[in-house]
This record gives C-alpha cells, sequence and structure tokens, in this order.
C-alpha cells in the first residue's frame, strides 16, 4: 500500500507551525509544508510554494496530496479576497485529485454571525462541501491568544475597555487548535464531519479579569463601553479601520453569545483535555506585564 501524502498551507503562520510540530508524531505518511513563500519555512519536511492568489500555481503544489489541510489565509482588508483565495485552493485540490480537505473555520459561520469575517469562512465550508470531497471541518473557537492584543494594556493601565457586555467566550489555544488540526489530518475520523474546537469552559472579560488580577497581582476592572466607543479607541491607538471594524464586529459577536459556545470535539479527537484559559494566562504571565 502506497504512503499517503499530506499537505499544510499557511505552514509559515503561527497556526502552521504548531499543526508541523504535533504532526510528526502521529503519521509515518509524508509531509509537505506550504507557503506563499517557502524561504520562510523552518522545518525538516519537503517544502513547496503555494501562492493562493496565484491559482496557477496550485496544481503543482497540490499534485500528489492525498490530504490537505487549508489553514484560513490572514486577507481581511480586501472583502472577498479570502473567500476568493479559498475557493481557489479548492477547485485546485479537487482537480489534482487531492481525496480529503480539513479546513480552520469559525463557530457557527451560517448568515447572522455578527463577526466581518463570517461569510468567509461560511462560504468556504460550502465550496468544500459541495466540492464532492471528504472533508473535516474545524470550526476553532476564539484563540486564547488573541486576548493578548489587549491584556497588557489593560493590565498596565487598570481597565479593559469592552462592548461585549458580559458575553462569554469558549476561548480555545491555538496549540489545542493545532493538536486538533493535525490530528484529523493525520487519521481523518470521518469521511465527512464538522466539530468545533473549543476549551472547557466559556468566560466573560469579568471572568478573564479576575484570572489576570490573581495571576498578576494587579487590579484589572472591565469598563464598559459602546461600539462606537470600541472602535474609536482602537482607531486612536492607530490599528487600520478594517482591524478596527472587524475587532468590533467580534465585540458584537460575543455580546450575542456567538463565541459561548462549549463542546468535548477536542478530547474526542485527540483525547487530550483542553488547555484552561487559567493554565493558558498563567504561562503568559510575563506577556501581560511586559
Amino acid at each position: 500500500m502506497s504512503q499517503d501524502t499530506l499537505l499544510i498551507t499557511g505552514a509559515s503562520g503561527q497556526l502552521g507551525q504548531l499543526v508541523l510540530k504535533h504532526i510528526a508524531d502521529k503519521t509515518s505518511a509524508k509531509v509537505i509544508a506550504a507557503s506563499r513563500d517557502p524561504s520562510k519555512l523552518s522545518t525538516a519536511f519537503e517544502t513547496r510554494a503555494a501562492d493562493f492568489d496565484k491559482p496557477e500555481t496550485l496544481a503543482e503544489a497540490f499534485k500528489g496530496v492525498d490530504r490537505l489541510l487549508i489553514i484560513s489565509t490572514d486577507a481581511l482588508a480586501v472583502p472577498g479576497q479570502r473567500l476568493k483565495q479559498h475557493q481557489a485552493a479548492i477547485a485546485a485540490a479537487k482537480a489534482a485529485g487531492v481525496k480529503h480537505i480539513v479546513y480552520t473555520s469559525l463557530p457557527n459561520p451560517e448568515p447572522g454571525n455578527l463577526i466581518s469575517f463570517a461569510p468567509d469562512h461560511y462560504g468556504t465550508e460550502q465550496a468544500v462541501i459541495n466540492s464532492g470531497l471528504d472533508y473535516t471541518i474545524l470550526r476553532n473557537n476564539w484563540y486564547a491568544e488573541n486576548s493578548l492584543m489587549a491584556l497588557p494594556h489593560a493590565v498596565a493601565t487598570g481597565q479593559w475597555f469592552t462592548s461585549t457586555k458580559g458575553g462569554k467566550i469558549g476561548y480555545v489555544t491555538r496549540e489545542d487548535a493545532a493538536i486538533a488540526a493535525a490530528t484529523v489530518l493525520a487519521n481523518p475520523p470521518a469521511t465527512k464531519a464538522i466539530y468545533t474546537i473549543t476549551g472547557p469552559q466559556a468566560l466573560s472579560h469579568t471572568e478573564v479579569a479576575a484570572l489576570v488580577t490573581e495571576v498578576t497581582g494587579k487590579p484589572l476592572s472591565v469598563v464598559d463601553v459602546a461600539d462606537a466607543d470600541f472602535r474609536g479607541g482602537l482607531i486612536a491607538a492607530g490599528l487600520p479601520d478594517f482591524v478596527a471594524d472587524m475587532l468590533t464586529s467580534a465585540e458584537a459577536a460575543i455580546r450575542a453569545g456567538q463565541l459561548s459556545g462549549v463542546t468535548t470535539d477536542l478530547y474526542s479527537l485527540t483525547g487530550k483535555a483542553p488547555t484552561t484559559f487559567r493554565e493558558f494566562i498563567t504561562a503568559a504571565k510575563g506577556a501581560l506585564l511586559a
């Protein structure tokens, strides 16, 4: 029986690097790491160039691949670009004879999700499902690491501004999401399935602030603001408009309970208990106090 070939796109990114870290001990299959710029890849695996903005390059990139992990790209500045990239990759995968696609998505991406980039994920999921190929869709909840965009400044000032109004998040660590992706890429649990990857508990900003205070010894209070004021603060801090819009839309989604789901899918797929937010924030103490 011939050896399977697995390919990971976006392998130079944060999630991709972690998938590469965990894939080696999960399979004896041939693993290929792909990126727009393979020179950025520092890996023991074979590397290939795969540029989703150049669909004509993807036939060669996906040649001989049995299972493909498509890590969603970071092309968020231009509306629709990311979905176009993903659709090109899925079409190329089908043409190249790929048998199974694994895709990293978002919880509840169906129409009605308030996060600005949810339509990209929903459209990609539909393209994957309609491709006729086998698939595993991993709907990763909000990364715990995302909290570190705001928390160091909040800890320094003692105030964390938010418009989430008590909404909760089932934070998952990027490492846990990578372990799930590596596991299902190595050994798909089903021919066609969707899983939601979360942490073990949904937490509000107030609950997170209490944990941060406990870990750092620095008091941190949550300050509720309106969406417009939240966005204005991000703009004043120098963030681009599209980033401010995206983060504000995420606040609205959290407020609406769209990221509050908690599942046991991570454990069911990997046998690993999800990392708690307390464990994550304790390990990140240095970054919080930087």
